[in-house]
């Protein structure tokens, strides 16, 4: 029943949704062995595994990879490997709660609330260039530039220093596709060395001249003696570009092009501007960036009768699980009012998305400048999809003002 879930089909990529609705009437777990990966695309099920301590982004903190039954990473990816496993997204206790309470107060809500007005700046900049020359790429032109410029200025990046965030943050993120190929590999891996070397030397500088930035926060935040080590730093740095901003463009053009194929809801939220928080979720919930979450099975776990034993993987089908009918009301209608919108696209349990307040301001600030000063703006033409399945995206989004 899952020889429709194809995630190296580019007809698959533009339209995951109606495989996903043959999985969930085929039953609640799915072996898929391309990636030797069990399936997982009902709501709850999602949502409970997301919270289950019994699984776990990595093993390392209770097995071997010889007694998970799972080989090492080669030598080759070493930076890369370092880099991922050190960054909260890849930990578990003890680290994550060690590590995310040191963040956490570095990382605060009154930090968010003092970047809106830099946001709401750098938004309005962006989107009146875009305005002026009557439209273009919103990907390349809005929709990257502001959450790499505020996640730069977050950390005290300086501007002349900032070419090359984007194209690492790239990089590290294809190691996260579906067996990605080698050359993708050897991109991350050397995005992997340029970045984390070129953060070393800030926050080498930043540990003889403290500023008014995250990292010289995080080098102050310590609890009971405890402090992050450098590693640890730069892992979360690195984390917070590639989680911030992956998800923050892709749900911009995402949604836009959503928006584009809905008139009336389009024409519905451009009258009543106030409602953009609401309309923002269910954005984030009808075509999600993130498709996919895998979890390692620490101890063994039963979905619908089927046991998945210890050191099995599976992948939490978020695309699915937003679209699942038992859990939503007509899920596959686009609403931009809908009320109790509990989607997974920001994760649950400990993992949940550090930078979630910061992405709904970002996306509140380019959605609100573009729906006031380009209210006619509409699509040149239909979009393709990039390549890439886990983190799903458009390569181009061409408007027209």
């Amino acid at each position: 029943m899952h020889v429709s879930f194809d995630p190296w089909s580019p007809a698959f990529v533009a339209d995951p949704y109606p495989a996903y609705a043959a999985l969930r009437a085929a039953g609640r777990a799915h072996w898929f062995e391309p990636t030797g990966q069990w399936l997982i695309p009902h709501h709850s099920d999602v949502s409970a595994l997301l919270r289950d301590r019994r699984l776990g982004r990595t093993y390392l903190h209770r097995f071997t990879h010889e007694e998970f039954g799972r080989t090492p990473p080669p030598a080759a990816h070493e930076p890369f490997t370092t880099l991922n496993g050190q960054g909260l997204l890849d930990l578990e206790a003890p680290d994550h709660p060690r590590i995310r309470r040191l963040v956490s107060k570095a990382f605060t809500p009154r930090t968010v609330e003092n970047l809106a007005p830099t946001v709401r700046r750098l938004a309005a900049g962006l989107v009146d260039a875009f305005v002026a020359k009557g439209g273009g790429d919103l990907l390349a032109e809005v929709a990257e530039p502001l959450p790499v410029a505020v996640i730069a200025e977050m950390l005290g990046v300086p501007e002349e220093d900032r070419g090359p965030l984007r194209p690492w943050s790239a990089a590290i993120c294809g190691m996260y596709e579906l067996n990605p190929p080698e050359e993708t590999e050897k991109a991350a891996v050397r995005a992997s060395e340029e970045f984390s070397a070129y953060l070393r030397g800030l926050i080498a500088e930043r540990r003889t001249a403290p500023g008014d930035d995250l990292i010289s926060a995080l080098i102050a935040a310590h609890d009971d003696g405890e402090r992050l080590t450098e590693q640890e730093m730069v892992s979360t740095c690195v984390l917070l570009l590639n989680a911030g901003h992956e998800a923050t463009v892709n749900t911009t053009v995402n949604g836009w092009r959503t928006l584009f194929h809905h008139p009336e809801q389009l024409a519905a939220l451009r009258a009543a501007p106030a409602s953009l928080s609401t309309a923002i979720e269910e954005l984030l919930r009808y075509d999600t960036p993130l498709q996919l979450f895998e979890r390692w099975v620490l101890d063994d776990i039963e979905v619908d009768g089927q046991v998945i034993g210890r050191g099995a993987e599976v992948a939490l089908l978020f695309g699915s699980a937003n679209r699942d009918p038992e859990r939503f009301t007509a899920p596959e209608r686009l609403d931009l009012t809908r009320p109790d919108n509990q989607h997974v696209s920001l994760g649950a349990g400990i993992h949940y998305c550090l930078g979630a307040p910061l992405a709904r301001l970002e996306l509140a600030a380019s959605f609100g400048e573009l729906l006031r000063k380009a209210p006619a703006m509409t699509m040149v033409a239909e979009p393709e999809w990039q390549p890439g399945y886990v983190i799903r995206g458009l390569k181009e989004l061409v408007v027209e003002v």
